[in-house]
C-alpha cells in the first residue's frame, strides 16, 4: 500500500504539471547565472524586466501540460535605488558593481525602431521621453501613451520587485530545484508509461506467436531473446540511440521499450505453452476460429494477471535506465529537466560549497520511486499467487 500511495500520489503530480511548480515557464527554466548552487531555504530579491515582445497567454491545458512563458527577465539583486527615471540596482553577488537602466523600459513594452509619432530623449535612446512630471512613450504597437512619475513608481514596485524563495534551493544553472524535480516525475513516468507499453506490445505478441506455434517460429523466438538479453540493457539503449543518430525523450521512449521486452514474451511463452492445451482451445479450433483471433481473444486475457506484474517491474526499471542514459547526456536533453541529468550536473559540480544535495535530491526521488514500483509489484504477484493468497 505504501507502494500505491507513492504511485497515485507520482502521477498526481505529473498530472497537475505546472499548476504545482514554482517556476511555471516551460521546462522550469526561469533562471538566473548569478543565484547558482544556492542552498536550500535560499530568499532572494528579484529586478524584473519587462520583455520587449508580446508573450501569448495560453489555455488552462496548455498551462498545465506545457506551462506559461514569463513575461519578464529576472536579475536578483542585493539592494536598489530609484534615481529620477532611472533604477540603480546592485546584483547579488557582485555587489562591488552598480548597474543602471531606464525605469520606463523596466516596465513598459516599448516600440523599437525609428517612428515619427514621439521624439525620443537623447539621453536615454529609447521610444519615449521626460517631461516634467509626465512619461510619453510609444508602446509596441507605436501607439503613444502617457503616464506620471508616481504611477509608474507604483507600477514599478507593484509587478517589477518580488521575493523569491527557492525551497530546495537552485542548480547550478540558477533554477528553482523543486519545480526541476516535480517536473522530472512528469518525464520519468511518460517514458516508463510508454517503454511499458512498446515492451508489452513487442513481448506479448513474440511470446504468444513463440509459444502457440512453436518448432522453427519458437526457435528463431528464442535465439532472438538469447541475443537480446546477452547486451546489458544501458549498451544496447545506447547503441539503439546511435543508431537512431538522435538523443532525445522520444529516442528515450523507444530505445528503453525495444530493451524490456524479452521477459514479457519469455512469461507470455510459457504460459500459452500450457494454456493451449486446453479444452477451451481445442474447441476454438473445432469451430474454425483462426489462430490469432484464439491467441488475442481466448489466450491472452487470461494472462493479464502477470502481464500486469510485469508491466509493474520494467516501470521500474525504465525508470531506472532512463536516469542513466540521462546521466549519460543520451536521454532527455536541456532544457528539460530529468532526475538522471540533475544527478549528473551535481556529480560535476564536484560537491563544492555544500552542494551534496544536488546529488542525493534527485537521487532520492529516482530511488524512492523505483522503491514503490518494485514494492507494488510485489504486492501485486503475492494477490495474482494462489499458492501466496492461499498462506492468508
Amino acid at each position: 500500500m505504501f507502494g500505491l500511495w507513492v504511485i497515485v500520489v507520482a502521477h498526481m503530480v505529473a498530472l497537475m504539471g505546472y499548476l504545482l511548480m514554482p517556476d511555471d515557464t516551460p521546462n522550469a527554466d526561469d533562471r538566473s547565472a548569478h543565484i547558482k548552487k544556492q542552498a536550500p531555504g535560499f530568499k532572494v530579491l528579484l529586478l524584473k524586466t519587462v520583455k520587449q515582445r508580446e508573450v501569448q497567454d495560453v489555455n488552462i491545458l496548455e498551462y498545465i501540460f506545457m506551462g506559461q512563458e514569463s513575461r519578464y527577465i529576472i536579475e536578483p539583486i542585493s539592494s536598489y535605488t530609484i534615481e529620477g527615471y532611472s533604477i540603480r540596482y546592485k546584483i547579488f553577488g557582485r555587489e562591488k558593481e552598480s548597474f543602471s537602466q531606464p525605469l520606463v523600459s523596466t516596465v513598459k513594452k516599448l516600440y523599437y525602431g525609428a517612428s515619427n509619432k514621439l521624439k525620443p530623449d537623447s539621453a536615454t535612446g529609447y521610444n519615449f521621453n521626460i517631461r516634467g512630471n509626465q512619461v510619453r512613450y510609444l508602446d509596441l504597437n507605436e501607439e503613444l501613451k502617457e503616464i506620471s512619475y508616481q504611477d509608474l513608481i507604483k507600477e514599478f514596485e507593484a509587478n517589477n520587485l518580488e521575493w523569491r524563495r527557492y525551497w530546495l534551493g537552485t542548480s547550478i544553472d540558477g533554477r528553482d530545484l523543486l519545480s526541476m524535480l516535480l517536473f522530472g516525475t512528469k518525464i520519468s513516468l511518460s517514458i516508463g508509461f510508454i517503454s511499458v507499453i512498446i515492451s508489452l506490445i513487442v513481448g506479448v505478441t513474440l511470446g504468444a506467436i513463440a509459444g502457440f506455434f512453436g518448432g522453427w517460429v519458437d526457435n528463431l523466438v528464442q535465439w532472438l531473446m538469447t541475443v537480446v538479453w546477452s547486451i546489458p540493457s544501458i549498451m544496447l539503449v545506447i547503441a539503439i540511440s546511435l543508431a537512431l543518430q538522435s538523443k532525445g525523450v522520444w529516442v528515450a521512449f523507444v530505445a528503453v521499450g525495444l530493451t524490456m521486452w524479452v521477459e514479457a514474451a519469455r512469461v507470455v511463452r510459457g504460459q500459452i505453452m500450457g494454456i493451449k492445451e486446453k479444452l477451451f482451445v481445442e474447441a476454438a479450433k473445432a469451430l474454425g476460429i483462426g489462430n490469432l483471433r484464439i491467441i488475442f481473444r481466448h489466450i491472452i486475457p487470461n494472462l493479464v494477471g502477470p502481464i500486469i506484474v510485469i508491466a509493474t517491474a520494467n516501470f521500474a526499471t525504465a525508470i531506472l535506465v532512463e536516469a542513466g542514459l540521462s546521466f549519460l547526456g543520451l536521454g532527455v536533453q536541456p532544457p528539460m529537466p530529468s532526475w538522471g541529468k540533475m544527478v549528473f550536473d551535481g556529480y560535476n559540480s564536484n560537491w563544492e560549497a555544500d552542494g551534496g544535495y544536488l546529488v542525493f535530491l534527485p537521487s532520492f526521488c529516482i530511488c524512492l520511486l523505483v522503491f514503490a514500483f518494485n514494492l507494488f509489484g510485489n504486492g501485486l504477484r503475492d494477490a495474482y499467487d494462489p499458492q501466496s493468497a492461499g498462506k492468508w
